[in-house]
C-alpha cells in the first residue's frame, strides 16, 4: 500500500493525501492515544536505535536511544504517581535537552499528567509568571536554575542531578498508558518578554496527529533522514517540529543545548551527517555572519525555516553553501502550519522569500478589509477556511500570479505614512543588504505631518552619524521607492529579541511611545 512518506513530491502529496490517512502513522485511535507511546515506546524495539543526538555548547555530543527514554520516562511516571501527582496535574520541566529532560517530559505525558517545558534562560520573574499561570505540582530543573523557582508556593522544585536519577532507577521500566486522545498532554508558552505573559497553548494527545502535516510537507521528514533542529524544545518550533514530529515517525532528531554558537551548530551538522535541517531564520543569519561555513562539509538535502522571513542576503548564502533552497514553513498558534514549500519535492519550484502554497486539502486567501479576495500583488490579511468560515491569521501577505503566498509582516507591523502603506519586513530586508548593517528593525513612529514615518534601528560597527544615515536612506530609496525609506535612523548596540530569537518590534514601539510624551 502506498504510504504518505513514500515520496516528497508535490503531485504525490496532492494525489494521495487525506486527513484520515494521518492516522496510519499511529498505534492509537480517536478514543485512546498517548504522545509518549507514539513518539517513544513503540520505536524502542532495538536497544541501539537512536532517538536524539544532542550537540552541547561545550563541544560534547550526547546520544540517547529510544529504549533509554522509554525506560526512564516509565520510571518517572511511577515516581510521579508515588508523589501523588494525578492525571491532569501539571509537571513543569526547565532543563536543556538531555536524558533527564526527555525522561521528565515524556514520563509526565505517559502517566497522564500535563508536561510544561520552560525555557532555561527565563529569569526569576519569567519563571514565576508561568508557574503561577499553569500551577504545576512539580518543577524539574537543574541546580543552576533551582534558585529561580525557589519559594513559589505549592510547587515542589526538584533538581535533576545524579541522586535524582539514582532515586528514579528504583522504579519499574514499564508503564501501561491509559490516556484518551482528547486528554490534555502539553502546555507550551509562546515566546514573549518576562514582563508580559503570553497565554499557554494547550495541546491534547490528538495534536500529534495534526502535527504530521507539518512534518510531511513543512519540514519534509522521511524515514532515513538525519534530522536536526537547533531551536529550544521550550518553544513551538523546537518542541513540535524538532522533537515530537520526527520522533513520532521514528526518525532520529538532533538538537542543541547551551548558549547558541553557529560554528558549533555547523560542526554538529558535519559530524552527524545531517541531511535535513529545520531552523529559525536567526540561525541561518548567524551561520552567514560567522564567516566560517566554508570550514565544514555538509550533506544537506532539505532545509526549512519558520518564525520570521529570511532576508535576501541570507537566502543567497544558503543557496551557495548548501546547494538546496531554504523552504519557509508558515503558521500561527491559532491555525497551525498552513503554508509550506514541500522540502525535497522535485516538482515544486521554491521561490525565494515565498511562504509557498497551502498544505494538501487546505484553502487560504489573502483578503481585503471587506472580506473580498485581493488581486495578485495586492496586500491584505492571510485567512484560512476552517469549519465553514474564514479564520484570520492577523498576518499580512500577498499572492503572485502563480498562487504563491508572501509574508507582509504582522498586521501591527504595517507603517502608514502620508497615505502610503509600507511593510517593516520589506524595509528591513533592504537595509540588511547594506554591507555595514548586521541587524535591522523598522517601526512606524508618530509624525505631525505624515501621521507616521519609518524609524530604523541598526546594529553596525559604523558610528551613527549624519553621513551614515543619508547613505542608508539613499540605499533604501533606490531599491524600494522614493517614499519608502527610514526618515529616522538610530544605530544601537543590540536589538530587543524574544527568548526565541525573533526581533521584538513591540519593545521598540513601546519605547518610542514612552519617549514621545517626554519629548513633547
Amino acid at each position: 500500500m502506498t504510504r504518505l512518506t513514500d515520496s516528497t513530491d508535490y503531485a504525490f502529496a496532492q494525489a494521495n493525501f487525506s486527513p484520515e490517512r494521518l492516522w496510519e502513522f499511529f498505534d492509537g485511535d480517536r478514543a485512546s492515544l498517548n504522545i509518549a507511546h507514539e513518539c517513544i515506546d513503540r520505536h524502542a524495539t532495538d536497544d541501539r536505535r537512536l532517538a536524539v543526538r544532542v550537540a552541547h555548547a561545550d563541544g560534547r555530543d550526547e546520544a540517547i536511544t529510544f529504549r533509554e527514554i522509554a525506560d526512564w520516562s516509565s520510571r518517572f511516571a511511577h515516581w510521579l504517581a508515588a508523589r501523588g501527582v494525578a492525571p491532569g496535574d501539571r509537571v513543569a520541566v526547565m532543563l536543556d535537552p538531555s536524558l533527564p529532560f526527555y525522561a521528565a517530559m515524556f514520563g509526565a505525558m505517559k502517566g497522564g499528567a500535563i508536561a510544561v517545558p520552560l525555557f532555561t534562560l527565563f529569569g526569576p520573574e519569567g519563571v514565576r509568571l508561568r508557574v503561577a499561570d499553569c500551577t504545576p505540582r512539580v518543577l524539574i530543573t537543574s541546580a543552576e536554575k533551582a534558585a529561580s523557582a525557589a519559594g513559589i508556593p505549592g510547587v515542589e522544585v526538584v533538581v535533576a542531578d545524579a541522586s535524582w536519577l539514582e532515586a528514579l532507577s528504583t522504579f519499574p521500566t514499564s508503564w501501561t498508558v491509559a490516556t484518551r486522545a482528547d486528554d490534555m498532554a502539553l502546555f507550551q508558552y509562546t515566546s514573549g518578554t518576562t514582563r508580559e505573559l503570553p497565554a499557554a497553548v494547550k495541546h491534547t494527545h490528538r495534536a500529534i496527529v495534526v502535527l504530521m502535516l507539518a512534518a510531511l510537507y513543512g519540514t519534509g521528514i522521511r524515514p532515513g533522514d538525519e534530522f536536526f533542529c537547533p531551536s529550544s524544545p521550550a518553544w513551538g518550533h523546537g518542541l513540535a517540529h524538532g522533537t515530537l514530529a520526527p520522533l513520532a515517525l521514528g526518525v532520529t532528531t538532533g538538537t542543541y543545548a547551551g548558549k547558541f554558537d553557529p560554528v558549533r551548530l555547523m560542526r554538529a551538522m558535519q559530524d552527524f551527517g545531517i541531511t535535513n535541517l529545520s531552523a529559525a531564520a536567526t540561525h541561518y543569519r548567524m551561520m552567514r555572519t560567522s564567516g566560517r561555513a566554508s570550514d565544514f562539509r555538509f550533506a544537506i538535502r532539505k532545509l526549512s525555516y519558520t518564525g520570521e522571513p529570511i532576508d535576501g542576503e541570507t537566502l543567497r548564502f544558503v543557496d551557495a553553501t548548501f546547494g538546496v533552497p531554504a523552504c519557509s514553513m508558515y503558521g500561527t498558534t491559532e491555525v497551525g502550519v498552513v503554508l509550506v514549500n514541500y522540502p525535497g519535492a522535485t516538482d515544486f519550484p521554491v521561490k525565494p522569500g515565498s511562504l509557498g502554497k497551502a498544505v494538501p486539502g487546505l484553502r487560504l486567501e489573502v483578503q481585503r478589509a471587506d472580506g473580498t479576495p485581493c488581486a495578485p500583488g495586492e496586500t491584505g490579511e492571510i485567512k484560512v477556511w476552517r469549519r465553514g468560515e474564514w479564520v484570520p491569521t492577523k498576518d499580512l501577505g500577498r499572492i503572485d500570479e502563480d498562487g504563491y503566498f508572501y509574508h507582509g509582516g504582522r498586521a501591527d507591523d504595517v507603517i502608514i505614512s502620508a497615505g502610503w502603506t509600507m511593510s517593516a519586513v520589506e524595509i528591513e530586508d533592504v537595509l540588511l543588504k547594506h554591507p555595514d548593517v548586521r541587524e535591522a528593525a523598522a517601526i512606524g513612529v508618530p509624525d505631525q505631518v505624515r501621521g507616521q514615518v519609518v524609524k530604523a534601528f541598526i546594529v553596525s560597527d559604523r558610528p551613527g552619524d549624519e553621513a551614515f544615515t543619508r547613505e542608508l536612506q539613499d540605499f533604501t530609496r533606490e531599491r524600494l521607492s522614493q517614499h519608502e525609506y527610514p526618515r529616522q535612523v538610530a544605530v544601537v548596540a543590540e536589538l530587543p529579541k524574544t527568548p526565541a530569537g525573533k526581533i521584538n518590534r513591540k519593545v521598540l514601539r513601546d519605547a518610542e511611545a514612552a519617549r514621545a510624551p517626554a519629548a513633547a
